[in-house]
């Protein structure tokens, strides 16, 4: 039985005490009716005996505390899921925004999830194609992985972000089971989630997609919210419906920033630059989400997406997230400014997992070589360009001037693809091919000889 309470006793800001409640629980879900018969929604944030404090989703202006009666769910945030999810708008609590109908649900699913089994969890090692060069040909996302992408305060993660989950498609065997992108967006401006909604729907990636909207102007509490809500939709399609599931958040920076707010608020003990002592276990609960079962179809693919304050890679947010996932993706604020899109900084860029999800029967059999190569070639081409600034063009051997040839065309043809070309991973292996070219059949010691004369005959001119 849901008992109603009259008991509110003070409130400061967002926060609410209540006294003299039985039976709540932390996390505890509560609606607050007010005289005129509003009602917002609430969750308890610290029991103390029959005490407890909650937060409110919505503001507490014109709140009346002798008038107002306060009752909790029995649960949690919860969100409703049906198949009919697929190309909805969501608010960050999981309400429609789209003006459609409401949804009629499947289930009510618990937003924290349901921790997988680590002895159930199947190893990720199939392709999953973004069409962006930098990322399918030299820091691979690969199905059931967690790849965040590193970005810095005014360089374009949010067009990529777009770009990606336009594009994204599963290939080989696994391509047989539909495929779908959820993507939440945490603490954005209206102009952003403008541009989110305009695009996926002028491409029509909107039909497969579950799109959360969270505002900057939204309370703190529903941020925290936002990616649980998309990670719930997410294992609801891919565990319970069998399909492959892109996961995308943004701005992970954004949701740290709430917690850090609630932590704040509940006089919590701060850590490193203010963020709670469980930002890493916190972060963890959510990342952990992703990955493949055994014996299911379906998987979630995590795409976390962070600015790094002051462009700090030994930040907590970034740091922190590097312990938990499997690579990165840097964005370069000097490649941005040449011009290139998107400005994907590959040296310093990685996939732990890329070379499970390319060869034969995935990508194709001199993806690895072609890589490989890619990366040496480039690394030494930016060193030489570095010394011809020191010492001059004549000061640099014939090789070199080659190399810093091949590091100039590398940024501006395959970097450099804007946000509106979708590679297939066949031609960004011989637009690979192509550009190793410009150097000398002698100085690809990183390709096996029978790759190489398959790819490159000896007879072959040089371009």
């Amino acid at each position: 039985m849901i008992r109603e309470y009259r008991t509110i006793e003070e409130i400061a800001g967002p926060l609410m005490l209540v006294r003299k409640v039985d039976g709540v629980k932390y996390d505890e879900l509560g609606e607050i009716e007010l005289e005129n018969g509003e009602v917002r929604r609430c969750r308890v944030l610290e029991v103390d005996g029959s005490n407890v404090l909650v937060q409110l989703f919505e503001a507490s202006a014109g709140l009346n505390l002798a008038h107002s009666k306060v009752r909790f769910s029995g649960h949690g945030v919860e969100l409703a899921v049906s198949d009919d999810m697929l190309g909805r708008v969501f608010s960050g609590m999981g309400r429609p925004i789209d003006g459609g109908p409401k949804l009629i649900p499947t289930a009510s699913l618990d937003i924290n999830g349901t921790p997988i089994n680590p002895a159930a969890r199947d190893y990720p090692n199939e392709f999953i194609q973004t069409g962006v060069s930098t990322i399918d040909g030299l820091n691979t996302l690969v199905r059931g992985q967690k790849l965040p992408i590193f970005s810095g305060s005014g360089l374009p993660h949010a067009q990529l972000a777009a770009q990606i989950a336009r594009q994204a498609s599963v290939r080989s065997d696994a391509g047989k089971t539909d495929f779908a992108v959820v993507f939440a967006a945490v603490g954005i401006t209206f102009e952003e989630a403008d541009f989110f909604i305009s695009d996926f729907k002028r491409t029509g990636a909107i039909d497969r997609t579950v799109l959360f909207i969270n505002l900057a102007s939204d309370p703190a509490i529903e941020r925290i919210s936002t990616p649980r809500m998309a990670l719930t939709a997410a294992e609801y399609l891919a565990f319970e419906k069998n399909m492959h599931v892109l996961v995308i958040i943004t701005d992970i920076t954004n949701y740290a920033e709430a917690l850090r707010e609630v932590s704040a608020a509940r006089k919590e003990v701060p850590g490193r630059r203010g963020y709670p002592g469980y930002l890493y276990t916190d972060l963890a609960t959510m990342y952990e989400r992703a990955g493949r079962k055994l014996g299911c179809d379906g998987s979630i693919t995590m795409i976390p997406i962070l600015t790094m304050p002051e462009d700090d890679k030994t930040h907590p947010i970034p740091d922190l997230t590097g312990y938990i996932t499997e690579g990165q993706i840097i964005l370069s604020r000097e490649i941005y400014r040449k011009g290139y899109l998107p400005p994907v900084d590959v040296l310093p860029s990685l996939s732990r997992l890329k070379d499970k999800g390319i060869g034969p029967g995935k990508t194709r059999e001199d993806h690895a070589n072609t890589m490989n190569q890619l990366f040496a070639s480039y690394a030494r081409g930016r060193d030489a360009k570095e010394l011809m600034v020191v010492l001059g063009e004549a000061a640099l051997t014939p090789v070199d001037r080659l190399y810093a040839k091949f590091a100039d065309e590398f940024e501006a043809r395959y970097i450099n693809q804007g946000f509106d070309e979708n590679r297939s991973v066949e031609e960004t292996l011989d637009l690979g091919w192509e550009l190793l070219r410009i150097l000398p059949r002698s100085e690809m010691k990183r390709i096996s000889p029978a790759i190489l004369d398959k790819y490159w005959p000896e007879d072959e001119t040089q371009a």
